[in-house]
């Protein structure tokens, strides 16, 4: 099946707003707080893969009983996050009750494993990704693939795929991003606006203490980095990030690692979930051009939701549409659990 015959009978659910957290900013602050159990996930298999020499990331694997014969979900968080934020926990039991196996994938550093690696991890390591997905496929013999990010995760995702093109293993079978950064100079700016000081605050603060942290592991690499004056993402990419990474500053960093460059690359289906009042994620940096033109994305913009929050009005399994739309958009498309 085509991504074009699939997307024309395939719609995402109705998302219908919880009333009290309708606003873009409960909605946030209410997801990342919500107070939630995953009694249906089981213990995960800690896995290390190496990147490259001297850096490695931690994989949380939960593997059903028939390896070859059930797809398997790669999920990746966004800034500051790790494998136990609440909304990778909720998406990888709902994929685990669906039939798949589930990778939840720390991004480097995050998840308590500074010292797996002398690098930060940023929005241009896609390769990361991949890396996870290789890994899978060959060592475990998984046959069908998907990925889904969630934010910056959401970013590297869709990076990955657009960079991949045609070349995509066969095992791959389409992508998911909620809520991504794909135009991270366009997010940056939101962030600065002075509705969104709190969001920013707590970014850089939590940034900041990730490189204290790494400057007692890495000494020789951090210690000399001058935190102070630094208030904003975009100064903390233009002192820290960039000149780690590999780039010039924080502009070319946001232009070289954004997914948007390279949509028109992806040939894999790919779903795009965003909320019209993101305050971090503007909606215009989505709703463009070369998203509608790109026929392998399906863009899903709704009026409420905020930023990865999309908390319903309907309890049990439906509370958290955007994962259970992830997850459902991905059983569609497998071949294994008889969906397509």
């Amino acid at each position: 099946m085509s991504a074009a015959e699939f997307f024309d009978g395939w719609r995402a659910p109705l998302f219908e707003p919880l009333g009290w957290a309708a606003g873009p900013d409960r909605m946030t602050v209410a997801a990342s707080f919500w107070p939630r159990r995953f009694p249906s996930l089981p213990a995960p298999e800690d896995r290390l893969i190496e990147i490259e020499p001297g850096t490695r990331i931690l994989l949380r694997c939960h593997w059903q009983p028939e390896r070859q014969a059930r797809p398997a979900l790669v999920l990746v968080h966004g800034l500051e996050g790790s494998s136990e934020s609440g909304y990778i926990r909720g998406t990888a039991e709902r994929a685990w009750l669906a039939g798949f196996h589930v990778v939840r994938m720390n991004q480097r550093n995050c998840g308590g494993t500074e010292h797996l690696t002398p690098t930060l991890y940023n929005s241009s390591l896609s390769g990361d990704v991949r890396a996870a997905i290789e890994d899978a496929i060959a060592r475990d013999g998984i046959e069908e693939i998907f990925a889904a990010g969630f934010s910056l995760g959401g970013n590297l995702v869709l990076k990955m795929a657009g960079e991949m093109g045609e070349r995509a293993p066969a095992a791959l079978r389409a992508v998911a991003a909620v809520s991504p950064s794909l135009d991270l100079a366009a997010c940056a700016t939101a962030l600065e606006s002075p509705r969104n000081w709190i969001y920013e605050r707590y970014f850089v603060r939590r940034l900041k203490r990730r490189i204290r942290r790494k400057a007692r592991l890495f000494p020789q690499r951090y210690a000399g980095d001058r935190l102070g004056g630094i208030a904003s993402i975009r100064q903390f990419d233009d002192r820290i990030t960039a000149p780690h990474s590999g780039f010039r500053d924080a502009d070319d960093y946001y232009f070289r690692a954004s997914a948007l460059r390279v949509v028109e690359g992806i040939r894999r289906p790919a779903l795009i979930l965003a909320a019209e009042d993101d305050p971090m994620v503007p909606y215009a940096s989505l709703d463009r051009p070369e998203i509608h033109a790109q026929p392998m994305i399906r863009l899903v913009g709704t009026r409420r939701g905020g930023h990865c929050g999309f908390i319903s009005r309907h309890g049990g399994e439906g509370r958290f549409w955007s994962e259970g739309t992830v997850v459902e958009f991905c059983r569609r498309y497998s071949r294994l659990l008889g969906a397509a």
